[in-house]
């Protein structure tokens, strides 16, 4: 569900056992995660964020004027 443009709601996942989650098929499908990427998580005391790691290369490039 896009609450709005650019902002998305993808539902709720459980944490497995293994400590592991599913990437709810819509997220995938609009952030272009597949099998076999590398995801970088992110946090502070109010939270946490999932990116791909070529999303966050691309913005240190960018701030080191390599991009």
């Amino acid at each position: 569900m896009e609450a709005e443009k650019g902002k998305y709601i993808f539902g709720v996942v459980k944490v497995g056992d293994r400590g592991q989650v599913v990437i709810p098929k819509e997220a995938r499908e609009v952030y272009g995660i597949k099998a076999g990427d590398s995801l970088l998580v992110l946090g502070d005391s109010k939270g946490m964020a999932v990116l791909k790691t070529e999303v966050f290369q691309d913005k240190i490039d960018e701030m080191l004027g390599e991009g």
